[in-house]
């Protein structure tokens, strides 16, 4: 939300100045007064587009502030068939999630297919590699399943048993 102000305030910014150009220029009362009401209703227009454009995964093709990434894990995905891919990625470092739009192609498509499986099965999650990055490689998978987790170490880092004594207790007998 924080950049969806910052653009805001800008255009804001800019199409006011636009306005008083207009209003300080030597042009007939009404031109001046038209430009003032198209300055007017550009306003809510822009903010209205603004926030209509949060809600639409990206094209992966424009993305610019995470483009240097070189992975991203996959919250969730949605294929439609000969139209696009949708992935829902989080950046390691980032604070929230973001919805990217993939052109549809069937390989990346089977690939995101199988590491959702192998995730499943493995209780792991999906792993995008360089999801901006264009490569013309194809043996180089894009989606991938994180490995399982190690479990935790069964013995304590002292080597010994853990004894438990219930409070209370005697253990004089």
């Amino acid at each position: 939300m924080d950049q969806f102000s910052a653009i805001f305030f800008v255009a804001l910014a800019l199409i006011t100045g636009l306005g008083l150009i207009a209003v300080w220029s030597r042009r007939p009362l009404y031109i001046r007064i038209g430009a003032v009401a198209l300055t007017t209703a550009f306003l809510p227009l822009a903010y209205v587009a603004f926030s209509e454009l949060l809600s639409k995964p990206k094209p992966v093709s424009l993305e610019w502030a995470h483009r240097d990434a070189k992975e991203a894990t996959v919250l969730a995905s949605k294929m439609e068939e000969n139209v696009a891919i949708y992935v829902w990625l989080s950046f390691p470092g980032a604070r929230e999630p973001r919805a990217y739009v993939l052109p549809w192609n069937r390989q990346v498509a089977q690939q995101l297919q199988g590491a959702n499986r192998q995730a499943e099965k493995n209780k792991s999650k999906v792993r995008m590699r360089r999801p901006f990055q264009v490569s013309m490689d194809s043996r180089k998978e894009l989606f991938y399943a994180a490995p399982q987790q190690a479990l935790p170490d069964k013995n304590p880092v002292g080597g010994g048993a853990v004894v438990y004594n219930r409070s209370g207790s005697d253990d004089s007998n």
